[in-house]
């Protein structure tokens, strides 16, 4: 079982990953693909946040 820093890395590197495909989403107008990513997104924010990472700087969608 992974640690709580371990855990937390492999959300915000998931955290990451998909804030680069939301953005490419809402560029390409793929309007689907990003309220299918923005799920993930919001749920990944909602474990940070519980994790006690703060967001604030790292957080390019802002939503």
């Amino acid at each position: 079982m992974p640690s709580g820093i371990e855990a937390a890395k492999a959300a915000l590197d998931e955290f990451e990953m998909i804030q680069r495909y939301m953005l490419l989403a809402r560029e390409e107008n793929a309007v689907k693909t990003y309220a299918e990513l923005k799920n993930r997104y919001l749920l990944l924010k909602a474990i940070l946040n519980v994790a006690g990472v703060s967001l604030t700087d790292i957080d390019k969608i802002k939503e």
